[in-house]
């Protein structure tokens, strides 16, 4: 209870903040509305309050940057009690061009009781900010006349052509008689003289052409004054006939010494001249209430940029404050449910619908045991019906099969392919089957169908993680890396936690997924294997197969069942032959069973290493006389890293052989090391030791092979589908007390 209390509190705050985040952006929508050409309104006040008059005041401030702690709430107040007609900024009234900045500036200069007008400066200009200032404000330069004195504002920032301007400065001062004249422009003409930090040439005005025809027109027509910002400093310098003027103590930045601090410039106009008075604030902004300052402006931003930004943050906190809800007020229990009761279910006969992307006649491991399982099914009075791709050579009568053709087709030999899962006539079969229960064998394509049916129907889904996905990446036309790394494991976490069950074939199987974020509730069930057809196979059949396939008495058969593809790791074993050959004190056959895309490199290679007598690719063999081939054998060798359980290896202990594989996770909870194998890293070194150790040692391969055979009777298809079938009422019994269902009755008879 002491852990949850400081998040009962967050879950809280963040609660309230959305209240007042929602609150401010209403407030922000109905009592600050858009405004468009201030500048104009503002020159209708001035021509109002001072065109009868030829005396007036006014201030002129530079750098005000945003600031509230110091514009805003010291220097707004005095310019009130001043007894100004109006308020003129040098440049960089705002921090940057940004929207949000543009807002908050016209929201602080409303505060004041006179009328203002802005300089287009530098960060005026910044971000995108010149069309916010032309939309919001006016043009980039300017004029005004009033209480016989014009006011003219010019452009420093590049954005307009300078020769232009000076063509239009040229023409107003020559038609002009006014008594006073002045000029403003973002960045200083003159060098400030005195020893400061912020002495930078990129400061000034950094056209020369520009700058040398300005000072000479200044000259010329008797300009009074010109104001500047952009260095945060006071300067007052005259030159000829004009005083040039450079403000920036109005907020920004300063050093509070004797050159940098806060001020603004007064301007007294009368009949017989100008007087220009300085008024400095001893003040200076504590760095906390800065720091304050500055979140708040990134607050405000977060609104007046528009609605992205608000919804965003709004929906953000949301999924805080559910995830926070659900840590907090969803009661959890992390073991399984013990009071639910499978055995409405299982006392009853089910219909499984079964949605796979590969099926019998394709020789794999999934469809082998999607094969079993159904036959195992059956026999236990369950009806199964099976959702997958239609083949060339697949059998002409089949029962509860549905076959879908294919979009497209992958692989040399067609191996893997994408069914047309668009078919309205699956999902009105599957609909007809009414299935109690779904089972997904892979977590695509077929599977996502599947999936999206069992919703459809309300059925609970179950899904079987065969496939390690990340070894089948060049299959994929994505870059392996990301496939690899970062989709195939995303990919699975995603579905198995759609699912109402995951079925695992082994523990470390189930750790990964763990491992991966699956929070599906797992059950550990190897797929089960023909025991009892391994137990047939006579001697008098293995010897005839001996002899068709020129295999001496005294040679070692190794066998091997993969499908020859890239991730199988085939060519570790064509390696590690090499080094076999040239150790081994007898001699050795290795059988290899299965065919793949990869067969004529393969060959090639084998060829090469100078293998062909011993490495012998047998191709394809046919289900039922896999039995016979695997009794031929006398150890079985097996290098893949893809498996999630490795079925061909229980298949080669029912067959009375010991295991020499590669450390995987399919393989770690199979093989148990010098009990009934070696399981070794995947080094060739380390493996062909084992593979010699079994060669020589007689007495260790005939008690490695009794341990393999008693440790594949547990597996016997017969026991497979019986578990397999507590599995489904478990589900079932979850999902219906989950969604409040009630049991179904025990069946009549």
């Amino acid at each position: 209870m002491i852990r949850r209390k400081p998040l009962k509190l967050l879950f809280y705050l963040c609660l309230l903040v959305i209240i007042l985040l929602v609150g401010y952006k209403i407030y922000l929508d109905f009592f600050e509305p858009d405004y468009e050409a201030v500048h104009t309104e503002q020159i209708d006040r001035l021509h109002a309050n001072l065109d009868n008059t030829s005396e007036f005041s006014f201030a002129v401030v530079g750098n005000i940057n945003n600031s509230v702690g110091v514009f805003e709430r010291k220097i707004v107040p005095m310019l009130n009690s001043a007894d100004l007609d109006f308020v003129i900024s040098a440049g960089n009234a705002v921090s940057s061009g940004g929207e949000d900045k543009y807002r908050a500036i016209y929201r602080t200069l409303n505060q004041l009781n006179v009328p203002y007008l802005l300089t287009f400066g530098d960060n005026e200009f910044s971000n995108f900010g010149s069309f916010r200032f032309y939309e919001h404000f006016g043009p980039y330069f300017y004029s005004f006349r009033t209480g016989n004195s014009v006011f003219a504002f010019l452009d420093a920032t590049g954005k307009t052509p300078y020769r232009w301007q000076l063509r239009w400065l040229s023409d107003l001062l020559s038609q002009d008689d006014s008594a006073h004249r002045f000029v403003f422009i973002g960045d200083p003409l003159q060098k400030i003289h005195k020893e400061t930090l912020f002495d930078n040439e990129d400061e000034y005005l950094n056209n020369p052409e520009f700058r040398d025809a300005l000072v000479k027109m200044f000259r010329q027509y008797k300009v009074d004054a010109v104001f500047s910002a952009n260095l945060p400093l006071f300067s007052e310098q005259r030159h000829g006939p004009t005083l040039y003027i450079t403000t920036g103590g109005a907020g920004g930045l300063v050093l509070n010494n004797e050159t940098s601090f806060y001020h603004f410039v007064r301007v007294d106009v009368r009949e017989d001249g100008i007087e220009t008075t300085l008024k400095r604030l001893d003040i200076g902004q504590h760095p906390v209430f800065k720091q304050l300052e500055s979140f708040w402006f990134f607050i405000h931003s977060l609104f007046y940029v528009g609605y992205i930004n608000f919804i965003l943050l709004v929906c953000v906190l949301g999924l805080i404050i559910i995830k926070l809800y659900s840590a907090i007020f969803v009661d959890k229990d992390y073991y399984p449910d013990f009071d639910l009761d499978p055995t409405p279910w299982r006392e009853r006969s089910l219909k499984v619908g079964m949605f796979t992307n590969n099926y019998l006649p394709f020789i794999g491991g999934v469809p082998l045991s999607i094969e079993r399982l159904r036959r195992g099914l059956n026999a236990r009075n369950h009806e199964v019906m099976v959702v997958a791709p239609s083949y060339r050579d697949q059998p002409t009568e089949e029962t509860n099969v549905l076959r879908v053709p294919s979009l497209v087709s992958m692989g040399a030999e067609r191996e893997f392919r994408l069914a047309n899962i668009f078919l309205a006539r699956i999902r009105q079969a599957v609909r007809a089957f009414r299935p109690d229960i779904i089972h997904l064998h892979h977590p695509i394509w077929l599977g996502s169908l599947g999936l999206w049916m069992a919703r459809r129907l309300k059925v609970p889904a179950v899904y079987t993680y065969h496939t390690r996905l990340e070894h089948y990446a060049h299959f994929v036309p994505l870059p392996g890396r990301i496939f690899r790394n970062l989709i195939s494991h995303a990919l699975i976490k995603r579905f198995a936690n759609k699912c109402d069950g995951v079925i695992v074939p082994t523990y470390s199987a189930e750790e990964y997924l763990r491992m991966i974020g699956v929070k599906t509730m797992a059950f550990v069930q190897p797929t089960g294997i023909e025991f009892d057809a391994f137990q047939q196979v006579t001697e008098e059949q293995v010897e005839a197969l001996r002899r068709k396939l020129d295999i001496s008495p005294d040679e070692h058969v190794f066998i091997s069942v993969s499908r020859l593809s890239t991730e199988k790791n085939i060519d570790f074993m064509v390696e590690a032959m090499e080094l076999i050959k040239a150790r081994a004190r007898k001699p050795f056959r290795f059988l290899m069973i299965g065919d793949g895309h990869e067969r004529e490199r393969l060959q090639r290679k084998i060829d090469e290493k100078g293998l062909r007598d011993i490495f012998v690719l047998l191709g394809s063999i046919p289900p039922d006389d896999m039995a016979l081939y695997y009794q031929l054998g006398d150890t079985f060798l097996y290098a893949s890293v893809s498996e999630t359980q490795g079925m061909v290896i229980l298949e080669a202990m029912a067959a009375h052989l010991p295991v020499v594989a590669v450390r995987s996770s399919g393989i770690d909870d199979v093989v148990r090391e010098e009990y009934n194998g070696f399981k070794t890293p995947g080094n060739r070194e380390r493996w062909s030791e084992a593979v010699l150790r079994l060669m020589d040692d007689e007495a260790l391969h005939r008690q490695l092979a009794d341990n393999a055979l008693e440790f594949a009777k547990g597996y016997s298809i017969d026991n497979f589908a019986r578990d397999v079938e507590g599995i489904y009422g478990m589900i079932l019994a979850g999902y219906h007390k989950r969604y409040g269902k009630t049991a179904p009755q025990p069946e009549a008879g």
